[in-house]
């Protein structure tokens, strides 16, 4: 069982503030998190863990509504100089007591199981993914420097949800992996759909992705899960704006109408929660992957979380028990690995807003927190090429140490 206990980050000692728990597992990890707005108070708890554990890396996921970006990257500048950071802004957070909202976390990585390089590649908008794919191979030069021979690799990036890059820059990483798994999660802002941040040893941006290559002894499986079964109903794209992901009509009439009439909703009606609970899904290469709807405007088009196109080809979506899906993944995994320590996840926020809507919630919050689930609520995953929604995608650390 994880070790976990309280920290006092702020407030005067003994008046009961409790600003922060921390949980170690075996495999040599540790996660810090807090629901007060306290980022110099939390970089100090960082520090102290991190000095315990002798960590190199710190992940780092914080809602916008608790934490301004720019003051806890100075707060790690100042209390953890030494400490090498990635992270973003999030729509919710799976902590190890579950899925919370209004927290930030922090996941460190103890430099004696854990070899990590990181960059951040901003102005996506204007970059080529040439460049990307450059990036990727000059980390893996730089890991191999500093990796013993018996680790193994994988890789995690972190992209502006907002950024409508996330296929394009995903396949680059990809492409300039190789062999090297990668899986991730894009950055959100508590479903505010304005502006996200990412954070990378003491840079801030959004229009950015970050990508981080780390070698471990640790045994790991990654891997995803969804809950979704494709049904005959098609939704052919007819008109669209592609660089803005926003779909006008399918089947020739306008979207809102088309969509709402599949899935027997009152077009005026639909919410965030009409789209995360009735999903649309495109067939590739022999496999169903969703492509989950953002919200609806004004003139009745929709827009989307993940690239469409005209003339692309969707299935309405029956989902299935989302909480025996995700069980039956993990204990996949659990008997693939021989024993889960911890879990690090990227959850699709849709998955979240199902839950609450399907009354499940809890039973999934639950199920997180007996696996040691810990991670952020995303604006999309990302699983080797890919770019997905309503899709949780994981990396599993096993349960045994790394050799000495």
């Amino acid at each position: 069982m994880p070790d976990t206990h309280k920290n006092s980050v702020g407030g005067n000692a003994g008046d009961g503030y409790l600003a922060s728990s921390s949980t170690r597992y075996a495999c040599g990890l540790s996660a810090l998190t807090t629901d007060e707005a306290d980022p110099n108070g939390f970089a100090r708890a960082i520090a102290t863990e991190a000095a315990a554990i002798d960590a190199g890396f710190a992940l780092l996921f914080f809602s916008q509504s608790l934490v301004d970006a720019a003051a806890l990257s100075l707060a790690l500048k100042t209390h953890a100089p030494s400490l090498g950071y990635a992270g973003c802004s999030t729509a919710g957070e799976i902590t190890p007591q579950g899925l919370e909202e209004g927290h930030i976390l922090a996941l460190l990585l103890p430099s004696a199981s854990f070899s990590t390089v990181s960059t951040m590649v901003e102005n996506l908008s204007s970059s080529g993914m040439d460049r990307i794919t450059g990036e990727v191979a000059a980390l893996r030069r730089l890991l191999r420097g500093r990796a013993g021979r018996s680790t193994s690799t994988f890789a995690l990036c972190f992209i502006d949800g907002l950024s409508y890059a996330e296929e394009a820059v995903t396949s680059a990483i990809h492409w300039g992996l190789d062999d090297i798994p990668l899986i991730g999660g894009s950055a959100g802002d508590d479903l505010k759909f304005e502006t996200t941040r990412l954070i990378s040893n003491g840079r801030v941006a959004s229009d950015s992705a970050i990508i981080v290559l780390i070698a471990t002894e640790i045994p790991f499986h990654v891997f995803k899960t969804d809950n979704f079964i494709p049904t005959d109903e098609k939704l052919v794209v007819t008109a669209s704006d592609p660089d803005h992901r926003i779909v006008r009509e399918f089947n020739a009439t306008n979207a809102a109408e088309e969509y709402a009439a599949s899935v027997g909703i009152v077009p005026q009606t639909l919410t965030p929660l009409s789209f995360a609970s009735h999903p649309v899904v495109v067939k590739v290469g022999g496999e169903y992957y969703c492509r989950s709807i953002q919200r609806m405007h004004p003139d009745g088009s929709l827009s989307f979380f993940c690239a469409i196109d005209d003339g692309v080809v969707l299935s309405i979506a029956q989902p299935k028990n989302m909480v025996e899906a995700t069980r039956t993944a993990l204990q996949d995994v659990e008997r693939k690995l021989g024993g889960i320590d911890m879990v690090l996840g990227f959850d699709c926020v849709l998955r979240r807003l199902d839950a609450r809507n399907r009354q499940v919630f809890r039973d999934i919050s639950e199920l997180y927190r007996t696996n040691n689930v810990i991670g952020f609520g995303t604006y999309g995953e990302q699983y080797r090429s890919m770019h997905l929604n309503q899709t949780f995608t994981g990396i599993a650390f096993g349960e045994r140490q790394a050799a000495e």
